[in-house]
């Protein structure tokens, strides 16, 4: 399908409160939730509950400030300058992905406000795992991943080949745990015991080896193995018939594996989406951006079940009872993913065409910052339609995630 194809599908209309509204139709899911009954905003300050109800676009929001803000109140909040992590004891992962999104501020913006603090952290945290070698090469493969990725956008922000080559290493240990059996194919998540292949190891593993093409000129044919993963992905029966993405596969004793139905998360439908733009921009192949835009919409749409875009904003809807009370600390941060993932789908549509996934990212910036912030310490909750009671590391990512994407 050819880009005018796919925008002339897009019928959008304003609704009388200002919302976008669109006329078309892990290995990590088993932490406990965390108990959120209280409400703090780190200053000692009762917060009043927002209302959750639709989203008023306010004029004078600026999406570089917000974020500017948000970052400024992660690292208050939740940055151990001694061991250089966010959150001490929290998921490793987590601040692999805060990472993330404080490199894309900074190549986005020009800023370099962060960077003696994040070229700090990288050297102290590539030093974790050192009976593996370093270099973020962890206990999973999705963890490797997120760091990997990390590393990519920190070699985009600076031009040092050293971030790139960590990422090599990465690509190669993470390559190690593809096996033909089961399933046909597929990486494992958890390298010791290689027992399960799920979608966000594969996803990321397919986004880091397209991003090594797209940087590196020779060598090891990162395309090749991209491709590979992404045709094994697309029939492994983890994309459902409403073309949203479950947790991962179950392998039956002949090795046959099939969907395992357990829940639908944003970062499984963001990361892939990332990884087919890479592909994309790989290949020129409109085949690529097709699967992103299909995969887009049906987040976007409010016909799924679970419900992911609801009046308009981003709701983790696997969470049981629900996202507010329901998210562990892993799943806090989905959302954000979801959201600078979109963000590369939305800067690859040329300029001048519309651009729903854009308008899509700044009601939800604005809604999460009026509903959901704590405005005396620019701290987020998870839900974006508010109200703010707490927050974590995991939702203050998310949120940053999203206000740099909304840039």
């Amino acid at each position: 399908m050819r880009l005018s194809t796919f925008l002339a599908r897009f019928s959008y209309v304003w609704a009388t409160q200002g919302l976008l509204v669109q006329s078309v139709q892990g290995h990590h899911q088993d932490a406990r939730p965390v108990s959120e009954s209280s409400t703090d905003d780190g200053s000692g300050a009762s917060q009043i509950p927002a209302r959750s109800g639709l989203l008023h676009p306010r004029q004078g929001f600026d999406a570089r400030a917000a974020a500017k803000a948000a970052i400024d109140a992660l690292n208050t909040k939740f940055y151990s300058s001694t061991e250089a992590i966010w959150s001490p004891g929290a998921p490793w992962w987590l601040s692999g992905v805060a990472l993330t999104s404080v490199i894309d501020y900074m190549r986005k913006t020009g800023s370099r406000d962060y960077l003696a603090q994040v070229e700090h952290m990288i050297h102290v945290q590539r030093t974790q795992w050192s009976n593996t070698g370093g270099d973020f090469r962890g206990p999973s493969t999705d963890d490797t991943g997120w760091w990997a990725l990390a590393m990519i956008r920190m070699y985009d922000l600076t031009g040092n080949d050293s971030y790139l080559d960590i990422s090599v290493e990465d690509e190669a240990y993470m390559y190690d745990c593809w096996t033909l059996s089961p399933c046909g194919g597929g990486m494992f998540v958890d390298i010791a015991t290689k027992t399960y292949k799920n979608a966000i190891a594969n996803e990321l593993y397919i986004k880091l080896a397209a991003s090594l093409h797209n940087r590196i000129a020779n060598g090891i044919d990162y395309l090749a193995r991209a491709e590979t993963a992404w045709t094994w992905f697309q029939a492994s029966g983890m994309i459902k018939n409403d073309s949203l993405i479950n947790d991962g596969l179950t392998a039956s004793s002949d090795g046959v594996c099939y969907n395992n139905n357990l829940p639908v998360w944003t970062y499984n439908q963001g990361v892939i989406i990332g990884a087919l733009v890479e592909l994309y921009q790989a290949t020129a192949s409109e085949a690529y951006l097709t699967n992103a835009y299909t995969i887009a919409d049906a987040v976007l749409s409010s016909q799924t079940t679970p419900q992911l875009t609801r009046d308009g904003i981003l709701t983790e809807g696997a969470c049981e009872p629900d996202e507010a009370n329901g998210c562990n600390h892993d799943q806090q941060v989905f959302k954000g993913v979801f959201a600078y993932n979109l963000d590369e789908l939305s800067n690859a549509i040329p300029d001048g065409s519309a651009n729903p996934y854009r308008s899509y990212l700044q009601q939800n910036a604005q809604s999460a910052y009026t509903h959901a912030r704590a405005e005396a310490t620019d701290l987020y909750d998870v839900s974006w339609v508010g109200p703010f009671r707490n927050s974590t590391i995991g939702k203050q990512a998310s949120a940053v995630g999203l206000l740099v994407a909304a840039i």
